[in-house]
């Protein structure tokens, strides 16, 4: 079947669609190349936005453009294309994290892409407190699915596994909060009011603090006195779901990046707000105890869905496609 031409508009739909996924602290650590005669977009981590506290190694950096892939596929498909995608396609190009091929639609190509557009603009995170009302089990099991489909797992466990969960995303957070570097790496993130700033965290968007202390919502700020910051009362109940892969390897992080972002497009095609809770992944040790006595399971990040306001809009960058085979990789 044939398919549109790599124009002008077909490029900013794909790059706008690419830009709108989550990354840590919204750094937006990705680049993108485009080379229209084989029809295909090179997508490349952005070294510069690194965080050396919060990920030293590098993989919410993956997962983040992991996330942004998957967002790629389903502009395309809307689009009229069966994306094909590979990872870490070149070795030598350690930077260059996957190729996707804008290929003729087949007959038999899912719908399950294209049916995920309408949410990629109306996802946003909602650092805000959620309802309590409970997501059925239908919804759930289609998130759960969602990962699957991307080769990872996402586990919602029971009260008592939440309550662990929650507790050591709260000793990670605690940690963050004492620990000087971490924090300031934090704050740096944080953009003030009124200030037009493509990259980081509007203070509108940073959320209430929880007047319980049962949610540990991260702490942009510390003991700098933060007025814009209220007190609210959380969901007694949280709703939570452990995202993990079986190994943990670069390619696993981008498979994980893209598993998030489908779990989160499918929450949010069903009314649903979601927020990331990623703290114990920051601290070897923490992050290791939220696998629990499981083998073979890698955390790589926990997700808190239900239903609730929307919370504050971060602001995305602006994409620019470069020639793909004059596309720099930063050493």
């Amino acid at each position: 079947m044939q398919s549109r031409e790599v124009d002008a508009t077909a490029v900013e739909v794909l790059l706008a669609a690419a830009v709108a996924a989550p990354s840590i602290h919204n750094t937006q650590p990705w680049r993108f190349g485009l080379d229209p005669e084989s029809r295909s977009i090179e997508v490349r981590v952005d070294r510069r936005r690194r965080l050396p506290m919060a990920d030293p190694d590098a993989r919410a950096q993956h997962l983040s453009v992991g996330a942004a892939v998957f967002n790629l596929r389903v502009a395309a498909a809307h689009l009229g294309w069966d994306p094909l995608v590979r990872l870490l396609p070149e070795a030598d190009d350690p930077d260059l994290l996957a190729r996707m091929r804008l290929a003729g639609r087949r007959a038999d190509t899912p719908l399950s892409l294209r049916g995920l557009y309408d949410a990629v603009e109306r996802r946003h995170t909602s650092r805000m407190p959620f309802t309590g009302r409970p997501v059925p089990d239908a919804i759930v099991t289609e998130m759960i699915g969602s990962a699957r489909a991307e080769g990872a797992h996402l586990e919602v466990p029971d009260i008592p596994g939440t309550r662990r969960l929650l507790r050591l995303t709260q000793a990670a957070e605690m940690r963050n909060v004492a620990h000087r570097d971490h924090l300031g790496e934090a704050r740096r993130w944080v953009t003030a009011p009124g200030t037009d700033a493509a990259y980081g965290i509007p203070t509108t968007a940073l959320g209430p603090r929880d007047a319980s202390g049962r949610m540990p919502v991260r702490d942009f700020v510390g003991a700098v006195p933060a007025p814009w910051l209220p007190v609210a009362r959380f969901e007694r109940h949280a709703q939570v779901a452990l995202l993990w892969t079986s190994r943990d390897r670069r390619e696993d992080w981008v498979r994980a990046g893209q598993a998030l972002q489908r779990v989160l497009l499918t929450a949010t095609r069903h009314g649903l707000r979601t927020s990331m809770l990623h703290q114990a992944m920051e601290w070897p040790d923490l992050r290791a105890a939220m696998a629990g006595p499981r083998r073979h399971c890698c955390p790589q990040l926990v997700i808190r869905f239900g239903y609730g306001p929307e919370g504050g809009r971060t602001p995305r960058a602006v994409a620019d496609a470069v020639p793909a085979r004059v596309a720099p990789a930063r050493g």
